[in-house]
């Protein structure tokens, strides 16, 4: 059961109905995260507006999916990484030991993907100071500075939703629950 309410278009604050309507146009049904976040119009107009920001990043798709699985999975967030594998798997097209990897913080074959990860999880770990070594490994893996901005902006966006649903701990709507996730220690 979720902690806070998870508004509707009826019991939503009026500058959050637009909002909400268009997630549910966008999803074809509507995400408890957005429902969590029209609590906050401020908070919810937030994610809105970065999630499109992140959606024109020089990141790919897959690249931009490796970044929110693995912040979520770091942060514990299993809302969020039911949300981004379903993305991953139909979106991404990413293949499921990949998807597997991303959610349980393992290596990822591709090269690619796992610089992303590896460099998210530097970004998370050392709040964006991450050492020498970790930059340059990044870039060896093909990426430049715009990308690692790039990581720390989807890192601001994971967190964003991440806290917010560890916060309000909403249920994961049916149409997730093919991806559910369940952190190994949870601070519940």
């Amino acid at each position: 059961m979720s902690r806070l309410p998870l508004r509707t278009l009826e019991d939503a604050p009026a500058e959050a109905r637009p909002r909400l309507e268009a997630a549910q146009k966008n999803n074809g049904f509507l995400p408890n995260l957005v429902r969590l976040l029209a609590n906050a119009p401020v908070a919810l107009e937030t994610y809105q507006t970065v999630s499109a920001i992140n959606g024109r990043a020089s990141l790919t798709l897959a690249e931009r999916e490796a970044v929110q699985i693995t912040a979520a999975a770091t942060h514990g967030c299993g809302f969020c990484v039911a949300g981004h594998s379903a993305i991953a798997d139909k979106k991404a097209q990413l293949d499921q030991a990949t998807i597997s990897a991303l959610r349980a913080l393992e290596a990822v074959a591709d090269a690619r993907l796992g610089a992303v990860a590896a460099f998210t999880k530097a970004v998370i770990a050392s709040r964006g100071n991450v050492t020498d070594a970790e930059l340059t490994a990044f870039k060896k893996a093909g990426f430049d500075d715009q990308a690692a901005l790039e990581v720390v902006l989807g890192v601001s966006l994971a967190t964003l939703c991440n806290f917010a649903n560890n916060l309000g701990r909403p249920e994961l709507n049916p149409e997730l629950s093919a991806y559910e996730w369940r952190p190994e220690v949870s601070a519940q």
